[in-house]
């Protein structure tokens, strides 16, 4: 990483607010073992049936993703963790893997592109929700800041190869455009 983006980056780190504080350590700990986007992923197969597929879709996501970052590329990098802190001011479970890419970073965004995918209203809400735990990672003192940007080019990338994998129909009924209405029905006939 680049010094200059370092020097920008290390205030928020140094001086810690509290409120701050407390956001981020528990959007870490939301995206311990990928539970939020499970969750996620379920409650959008519970609106109804077109929905299951977006669902399953996702969940086969995650666990492609899980095992390209886990299983292949954590263990080909090796990359160490940063310096750990002696204390943390909230809940924080400290890592023993290897730190290159974020996992919490690729499952956040790999997720993110397959359920908002099929949900506009919700697709914000999701990539906000991505980009603060991915975040998190590094406030935390988890990750390097690149190892967070690896995370969120490579769960984008298997995102969108599941997405084109794997398409599944649009459930959202402003994807459908216009309903078609006959000539008959115009005149109210």
């Amino acid at each position: 990483m680049s010094p200059q983006v370092r020097r920008a980056a290390s205030p928020m780190r140094t001086r810690r607010p509290v409120a701050l504080d407390a956001v981020l350590y528990r959007a870490s700990a939301i995206g311990e073992h990928s539970l939020c986007w499970i969750g996620l992923a379920g409650a959008t197969a519970m609106r109804g049936p077109g929905r299951r597929r977006v669902a399953a879709r996702a969940l086969v996501g995650l666990l492609a993703e899980e095992l390209i970052v886990n299983e292949v590329l954590k263990p080909v990098f090796g990359r160490t963790r940063p310096a750990q802190r002696s204390e943390h001011p909230h809940w924080f479970r400290q890592p023993t893997d290897a730190s290159f890419p974020s996992g919490h970073a690729a499952a956040a965004f790999c997720t993110s592109v397959l359920l908002s995918d099929h949900d506009r209203a919700l697709a914000p809400a999701y990539f906000v929700l991505a980009t603060t735990i991915a975040v998190s990672r590094w406030y935390v003192g988890a990750h390097h800041l690149s190892d967070v940007g690896a995370g969120v080019l490579v769960g984008t990338a298997i995102g969108v190869c599941v997405r084109s994998l794997w398409p599944v129909a649009s459930v959202d009924p402003s994807d459908r455009g216009p309903e078609k209405v006959s000539a008959p029905q115009l005149l109210g006939e």
